[in-house]
């Protein structure tokens, strides 16, 4: 199954038998701004618009537990995440497509999620809303409760350990940008740098300027000359499991499976005792 769906094959399928679950998970990483900017608000964005039919899920609130020594975006607690799940009307027997405002980190996030918990049918929309070509609605559904219980382990998770080992035995991306993979800048943790051994493959590089992932093709190449070749184990993070997320899901395009690490950078660095690499070389 492909994990990833057009947005004219959305509108195709939500007009079909078995219509999908659909989630809007808008949101954006929130950095402080000197200039006082608001923080961005997924669940207004929302209420001013969303693909009819779509229930809003807050990353921050059921999509991750409460940062703390396990980084920003620590998994949820599966009857939490189970329950959030239900109430928005998903089921193990009916396909989910997952949303956001375009980036695709957020839906990416949810769709590992419902993976790794062993949801066997669910898709990104390519693009996200902005790829959406149909009429909106403000009205908020009150769907039928789900049946779908949380079993996690369906797909590789890793730990801080793991992602030590993996960048010496496999292959380890580093999904942020190349400045924070490097130790130039480091806008939001307590240290700059890499985990020694992994290797800079920033997500934003897997899609065009239309936000959208580049052909499958491309992607296997882009990855297979990063060291991504059959066999070898391959692992993701980013700063806080949401990023890694998304180019987990491009690796899934490309036909890679890969693991993710969804501590990151952000558990990693706020161990003092953990190794820091800084600049371009891996190690």
């Amino acid at each position: 199954m492909n994990a990833i769906i057009s947005a004219s094959e959305l509108a195709s399928d939500l007009a079909g038998t078995n219509p999908p679950v659909l989630l809007d998970v808008r949101w954006q990483l929130s950095v402080a701004k000197a200039a006082g900017e608001p923080p961005f608000d997924g669940r207004a964005e929302y209420a001013a618009g969303h693909i009819p039919g779509a229930v809003y899920v807050d990353l921050d609130q059921e999509l991750a537990s409460a940062p703390g020594t396990h980084g920003r975006h620590p998994l949820p607690d599966t009857a939490h995440f189970g329950a959030a799940m239900r109430h928005a009307g998903v089921s193990a027997g009916r396909p989910v497509v997952v949303y956001d405002g375009g980036q695709g980190w957020a839906a990416a996030r949810a769709w590992w999620l419902l993976r790794w918990t062993g949801h066997p049918d669910v898709r990104v929309l390519d693009g996200g809303l902005t790829s959406w070509e149909g009429s909106l609605e403000t009205a908020e559904p009150t769907p039928a409760e789900g049946d779908f219980t949380p079993e996690p382990g369906a797909v590789d998770l890793l730990d801080a350990d793991g992602a030590a080992a993996l960048a010496r035995t496999g292959v380890l991306f580093d999904a942020r940008a190349g400045e924070r993979y490097r130790g130039e800048v480091e806008p939001i943790d307590r240290v700059g740098g890499h985990i020694p051994g992994a290797l800079s493959a920033p997500t934003n590089e897997n899609v065009g300027p239309d936000g959208r992932f580049l052909p499958a093709e491309q992607l296997a190449a882009r990855f297979k000359s990063l060291g991504a070749t059959e066999g070898s184990g391959v692992g993701v993070y980013c700063g806080s499991g949401v990023s890694g997320a998304h180019e987990v899901l491009a690796l899934a395009v490309a036909g890679i499976p890969a693991a993710l690490y969804v501590g990151s950078w952000s558990e990693w660095s706020s161990d003092p005792e953990r190794p820091v690499a800084v600049g371009p070389d891996p190690q």
